[in-house]
């Protein structure tokens, strides 16, 4: 959909559209545990402001309220699995979405793995490698990245690399090589990735959040390891996604930044 064709998006299913045109949710369906799409509607509204952030809580929806957004894109949403009872915190959640007429639309690993705007292509983008070729298999699709670097890097020079606001990694593992000529990178939590990383003969692997089973695996293989945290390996993606959103769709937008440190 075009710049020309901004005028159709009036609703969250002519939105819900325009995301499906891009993102490819449908093909996840068997292999992701979160509801991706549209996870709570508003009363049919004409949406004139979209707000972007990684994960779907009362803070993002109370800061999403205060922009005057009345759709809120996250990466994370509040739907994985079997459904949770509508008490507690969960209930306060919906209740502020409904009282204030807010929309939520959550997009996982279609958007960790989209080849232009998805996290990992942002990441492979920025540690420069060349030509990304698909890494890491997960429920029988590939969602990350890995090839040569095109300049070399030291594990502190890519951690340098990836850091979004100045945020530190969790934890740099220089176990192998102190020139990195290769890469591959897997954003959030893909931590026993790090086997098939090992496998494939990677000099640094990255992810958001390295388990204690990788540590000896990765020291053992002499395979280096950057935990550039969850949160801060994941904010590529909505952040692509909202610029292309502003321009195809001619819409308001805004990102929020609700870092966690993990």
């Amino acid at each position: 959909m075009s710049s020309a064709d901004s005028t159709a998006i009036k609703n969250t299913a002519a939105l819900d559209t325009f995301f499906k045109s891009i993102l490819d949710i449908e093909g996840f369906a068997g292999a992701d545990s979160s509801m991706n799409g549209l996870q709570v509607d508003n009363d049919g509204c004409k949406i004139t402001k979209i707000v972007f952030a990684v994960d779907a809580c009362l803070e993002s929806f109370k800061r999403c309220a205060a922009a005057g957004g009345n759709l809120l894109f996250v990466h994370h949403g509040i739907f994985w699995g079997s459904s949770l009872p509508l008490k507690g915190y969960h209930r306060d959640r919906i209740q502020f979405l409904l009282d204030n007429n807010i929309a939520l639309y959550a997009v996982h690993l279609p958007l960790d793995q989209h080849p232009r705007l998805g996290n990992n292509a942002a990441l492979a983008e920025l540690l420069g490698i060349e030509t990304p070729e698909p890494f890491g298999l997960y429920h029988g699709k590939k969602i990350g990245y890995m090839g040569k670097l095109k300049k070399p890097l030291t594990t502190d020079e890519a951690a340098k690399a990836i850091n979004f606001m100045e945020n530190n990694p969790l934890g740099i593992f220089p176990f192998g090589k102190k020139i990195n000529e290769n890469c591959a990178v897997i954003s959030g939590g893909a931590s026993f990735e790090a086997l098939q990383a090992l496998e494939e003969g990677v000099d640094l692997y990255i992810t958001g959040e390295i388990g204690h089973g990788t540590y000896h695996p990765a020291l053992e293989g002499r395979m280096n390891l950057i935990a550039g945290g969850h949160y801060a390996t994941e904010v590529w993606g909505v952040r692509r996604l909202m610029a292309e959103c502003a321009v195809a769709l001619n819409i308001d937008t805004e990102f929020i930044n609700i870092p966690t440190g993990l």
